[in-house]
């Protein structure tokens, strides 16, 4: 007679052993659930696509050929791209699904040891999440170094860092999230200059160039040797189509051509693709839409100076404020109660105690935040 095998009840809980401890440590990046509520958490584009180029995006996408792998199309994307930013001469520019693979593209072609020590990230901190996330998934020890109690760039404490970990990745996010700080441009300079002294690479992170009074690109062009070591990282994300999802990082030739080698053959959708196209195509649409909330935020950030309870409020160059208040959990939660979503940051670092980032959105949504926000303050 055959015996039938009980089903082993433990081989899951043994399965999850094959996961590395540190990945079951962590805790996934959680998005808040925003159904009926005013979003003004993720610094998105408030504005949509006006009605007749929704109809004439959507007649385009529904044109394509879904059957077939993404192809040439790309290369008409890239030149757009490089047109649209300035590329500068001997550059190249690869495409990413969004800011977050580029970021982890370029921990997994950096990740080697040097002089049996594992390879080296660094950036100031507070800043974006992704940068820590992404050394430690691909194998970097990771380097934070805090910023000024204003949030300015501790140029000593930069220095020194390069110095002592000769990091194979060096972040300049320009403005800084979730401060949207714009460093100065000598200080970025002199911090890059050092990285170069030690053969590294730094990555200028414009995520929010739409709404910056200026940008790395035109030191590239003036400078390309100073910068020759320099990668310059976007998105469309705060161009207007977040939902798209699609980054692009530029450099030298010879170090993208390298980079572009750990990129999946087919990371960009043939919708991606062409909704991008059809977006720079109308780049001055996105345009105004950037230059509204820009005068929005500067009436955002008088108001919330004027209102009582708003311990500081810092200036911005990216379509966000950073606030402190006297209980951000507090404030954090009267918002949500009132169906407005905002981003609390006060745990994510000592220097962010009792902060919130607000993403600065149309005039009608500026104004219920801060009528809700004076109320729950």
């Amino acid at each position: 007679m055959n015996s039938v095998t009980s089903p082993d009840l433990n081989s899951g809980t043994r399965a999850l052993q094959r996961i590395r401890p540190d990945v079951r440590a962590m805790h996934a990046y959680a998005v808040q659930p925003a159904t009926g509520v005013l979003k003004m958490d993720a610094m998105e584009n408030p504005f949509g696509l006006p009605p007749a180029l929704q109809a004439a995006l959507g007649e385009r996408l529904g044109q394509l050929a879904l059957n077939r792998y993404p192809g040439a199309r790309q290369n008409d994307l890239k030149a757009a791209l490089a047109a649209y930013a300035g590329m500068p001469e001997g550059h190249s520019l690869i495409l990413g699904n969004g800011s977050d693979e580029l970021i982890s593209l370029l921990a997994l072609a950096c990740a080697q040891p040097v002089d049996g020590q594992r390879a080296t990230m660094l950036a100031p901190m507070p800043g974006f999440v992704m940068y820590p996330m992404s050394a430690q998934l691909q194998g970097l020890d990771f380097v934070g170094v805090d910023l000024t109690a204003d949030f300015e760039l501790d140029e000593p404490a930069m220095l020194a860092a390069i110095t002592k970990h000769r990091p194979a990745i060096t972040y300049i996010a320009y403005p800084n999230n979730p401060t949207a700080t714009l460093w100065d441009q000598a200080v970025v300079q002199r911090i890059i200059d050092a990285v170069g002294q030690i053969g590294g690479l730094v990555v200028m992170d414009e995520a929010y160039q739409p709404f910056a009074s200026r940008s790395w690109i035109a030191n590239m062009q003036a400078e390309p040797e100073r910068n020759g070591h320099v990668l310059l990282m976007r998105t469309l994300s705060k161009f207007g189509l977040a939902g798209v999802r699609l980054g692009y990082l530029m450099g030298p030739s010879a170090l993208v051509g390298e980079i572009d080698k750990v990129r999946p053959p087919y990371n960009i959708s043939v919708l991606n693709c062409e909704a991008a196209l059809f977006a720079l195509e109308h780049a001055q649409v996105f345009a105004e839409q950037a230059a509204s909330l820009r005068a929005e935020r500067e009436r955002l950030i008088a108001a919330l100076r004027a209102m009582p309870g708003i311990q500081h409020c810092w200036d911005s160059q990216a379509n966000m404020v950073l606030v402190r208040v006297a209980d951000a959990g507090a404030v954090f939660a009267a918002l949500k109660a009132h169906k407005i979503l905002i981003k609390n940051v006060s745990t994510m670092h000592p220097l962010l105690a009792n902060c919130l980032r607000l993403t600065v959105g149309s005039a009608d949504e500026n104004a219920q935040l801060l009528a809700a926000l004076q109320t729950s303050l």
